[in-house]
């Protein structure tokens, strides 16, 4: 520790464990579905994707919320691929639902992978949500609707947030998507940095300190051009591979968290850094950059990575959501 500032954040966390001082510098998120890993480590807000509510909706524990899904819907006059769909957005929202009576802040819920590339349709299973929520007394403003940022999911999004719907924008590995996503009045944005990570490992053969790691480096870029240009979209670092890309994303607005990994921060007392902050971020001198269409287009095209990285998260959240689906199927008998 060699500055003053260093030296004042050492004092604020002394004496805790790493995951109550990360609380001092950034509002941590649990990425998941189980309820009491929630109560465990109390975090601020939660997320949940296919993955995740397809794990969970296999679990003896929550058996009863997966049956009253169906059986709400078995009444509603439709069959096949329309009842299992009616099924899984309610049951989405039995488990946000549920979510938010343990947070104190907020859940997102994700929309269908399949309409990644569908603008109205992602309008519309937005307001579904909402309506959802909004039976249950949940206020939309507790509720962030998960979108791939895609072209089309971020006009979406743009539609969605002058409405007063809120998104969290996801499978983002680029600063060309962050952009976009700012200058649309996204709320919330989830750059991917496990993800980023993988992609890098696989081509280069080699492992990456954390203060090195790609995702690591682009979370940062991406919230010190928010902070340079002024935007008010929220950065929340997710899909970590390790403690240490965590701990160096200290700082960031928002951080969303395995099960795992909150145990390994809870169990350390270790002291930490604030690594991300207004101040540092001003330090950075970034070129302002506008997209339309076409410019976003190409410079994804350029970007291997997110490209790859985007489509693959895309399918692989769908492949799940198959599951989940069939899983219902069966339930219906």
């Amino acid at each position: 520790m060699s500055n003053p500032a260093q030296l004042e954040q050492t004092r604020t966390t002394q004496g805790l464990n790493q995951l109550d001082a990360l609380k001092r510098f950034t509002k941590v998120v649990a990425d998941t579905g189980d309820f009491a890993t929630l109560k465990q480590y109390s975090p601020q807000d939660a997320t949940t994707n296919p993955s995740l509510i397809f794990k969970a909706a296999q679990m003896p524990a929550y058996k009863e919320l997966v049956e009253k899904a169906v059986a709400d819907n078995r009444k509603s006059g439709v069959s096949g691929d329309a009842l299992l769909s009616q099924i899984m957005d309610e049951l989405l929202v039995l488990f946000g639902t549920e979510i938010l009576k343990i947070v104190p802040g907020r859940v997102s819920t994700e929309t269908d992978a399949d309409l990644s590339f569908d603008t109205e349709g992602l309008v519309n299973k937005a307001h579904r949500f909402i309506a959802l929520y909004l039976e249950r007394q949940i206020p939309r403003e507790r509720v962030l609707i998960k979108i791939a940022s895609t072209w089309e999911g971020i006009r979406a999004a743009k539609i969605l947030q002058k409405e007063g719907v809120h998104c969290n924008m996801t499978l983002l590995f680029s600063l060309t998507q962050a952009i976009a996503c700012a200058e649309a009045g996204a709320q919330l944005i989830s750059p991917f940095v496990g993800r980023i990570l993988d992609w890098y490992k696989a081509k280069t053969g080699k492992d990456f300190a954390p203060a090195e790691d790609p995702g690591v480096l682009s979370v940062k870029e991406i919230y010190s051009y928010y902070k340079e240009f002024g935007y008010e979209t929220e950065v929340m670092g997710a899909s970590f591979r390790n403690k240490g890309e965590v701990l160096e994303l200290a700082g960031c607005d928002l951080l969303t968290i395995s099960p795992p990994l909150l145990g390994e921060l809870k169990a350390s007392t270790d002291p930490i850094e604030r690594r991300l902050s207004r101040a540092l971020a001003a330090s950075t001198k970034l070129e302002k950059i506008s997209l339309d269409e076409k410019p976003f287009r190409w410079r994804m095209n350029e970007d291997a990575m997110a490209t790859e990285k985007l489509a693959e998260g895309i399918r692989l959240f769908n492949a799940d959501a198959v599951k989940l689906k069939k899983h219902l199927a069966s339930l219906l008998g």
